[in-house]
C-alpha cells in the first residue's frame, strides 16, 4: 500500500469539512486533486471513506471515520518527526567524534577540547587517531564528518578549508653541535643523520624537502610515533624534522630537545597547512561545526 502524507492530509481536510469544495480552499489546491488522493486512498485500501451526497457534500463512513482517527495521528506523529529533526539541526548538544593526526593532536587539542566542552557541557567530544591514509578513508567511508589534518595528497572528493601554517624546522638535542644556530639550511643535514617518522605521506613530505634541494637525507632511525623520535633525538641518535610546534622542549626520559627553523638556498620550504577536511558537499552538523569555530578561534585568533 502506498500512501503519502499529502494524500492522507486532504483527505483529513475533506473529512473534517465534510466537503471537497471546502478542503481544496482550505489546502490551496484544485478540487480535482483533493478527489483524485481520496480515490487513490480508497483503491489502496478498498475502504469506501465517504458517502457522496449530491450538492450536499460528504459523510464519512465508519470505516472512514476509525480511519480519519488513525491518519490523524500519524500526521501529528510525521510533525513532530519533522520538529524533532529540526531540533537536532539547531541545539548543541550531544556527541561529537571526529579524528586528527597524531603528530599533533596531543599538543594541540586537548586545550582546545576543554574550551569547547566550557561552552557547551552538553556535549562529550572524542578525538581519534590515526595516520593520513587512514583518514582519508575514514572521511570517505562517512565515520567522521570532518577531520583535522594536513593538506597532504587529499582526493578530489575531500573539500580542505586550510586553518594555520606550520613550517618545518630541525629538531636537535640540546647539546647538538647545530643547536645554538639561529637557522639550519638543509644542505648541513644531508650527511647527518636522521630520525625520521616513519608515517605514511608525513615521510614523502620530509623527503620532498631533501630532493627539492637536489639533496639525499642520511636516514640513520625510524619511528612510529613522536615520542620515540624525540626520545632518539634527545639521547643524540640523530636529527629530526618537524612541523607542529613544541610544547615542550622535555622528553618522557627527562632530556631536551630544540627547534630550529629551516632554510635552504631556494628559500623557506613550503609549510604544511592544518585545517579541517570534509566530503565535498557535506553539511556539518551544528555541533561540528561549533568545534571549528573555537578551532579557529584557538588557532587563527
Amino acid at each position: 500500500m502506498q500512501l503519502t502524507l499529502k494524500q492522507l492530509r486532504y483527505f483529513v481536510c475533506a473529512g473534517e469539512n465534510a466537503s471537497v469544495t471546502k478542503a481544496a480552499k482550505a489546502m490551496f489546491v484544485s478540487q480535482p486533486s483533493i478527489s483524485s488522493a481520496i480515490l487513490h486512498i480508497e483503491e489502496q485500501t478498498g475502504l469506501d471513506l465517504f458517502i457522496r451526497h449530491h450538492a450536499q457534500g460528504l459523510s464519512l463512513t465508519p470505516g472512514g471515520q476509525r480511519f480519519l482517527v488513525k491518519a490523524k495521528q500519524l500526521l501529528e506523529e510525521a510533525d513532530n518527526l519533522g520538529k524533532f529533526a529540526t531540533s537536532l539541526s539547531e541545539d548543541i548538544t550531544g556527541s561529537l567524534r571526529f579524528v586528527s593526526l597524531p603528530t599533533f593532536a596531543p599538543i594541540l587539542l586537548p586545550s582546545i577540547m576543554r574550551k569547547f566542552v566550557d561552552l557547551y557541557e552538553h556535549v562529550q567530544v572524542q578525538c581519534d587517531e590515526a595516520d593520513q591514509e587512514k583518514i582519508i578513508a575514514d572521511l570517505m567511508a562517512g565515520k567522521y564528518e570532518f577531520a583535522l589534518t594536513y593538506d597532504l595528497q587529499l582526493p578530489a572528493e575531500l573539500e580542505f578549508t586550510p586553518l594555520v601554517e606550520f613550517p618545518p624546522y630541525v629538531m636537535l638535542a640540546a647539546d647538538h653541535k647545530l643547536a645554538k644556530r639561529k637557522s639550519i639550511d638543509i644542505a648541513d643535514l644531508a650527511t647527518e643523520p636522521m630520525v625520521l617518522l616513519d608515517w605514511p605521506l608525513s615521510r614523502d613530505y620530509f623527503y620532498s624537502l631533501f630532493l627539492s634541494a637536489g639533496l639525499e637525507p642520511s636516514f640513520a632511525y625510524k619511528a612510529k610515533s613522536l615520542a620515540m623520535v624525540r626520545g632518539l633525538v634527545a639521547n643524540g641518535f640523530g636529527y629530526s624534522l618537524f612541523n607542529t610546534p613544541l610544547a615542550s622542549n622535555a622528553t618522557m626520559d627527562g632530556n631536551e630537545i630544540v627547534q630550529v627553523p629551516l632554510v635552504s638556498k631556494q628559500g623557506k620550504h613550503r609549510p604544511m597547512s592544518l585545517g579541517v577536511v570534509s566530503v565535498k558537499g557535506l553539511r556539518l552538523s551544528p555541533v561540528s561545526n561549533a568545534f571549528i569555530e573555537v578551532v579557529k578561534q584557538q588557532l587563527v585568533n
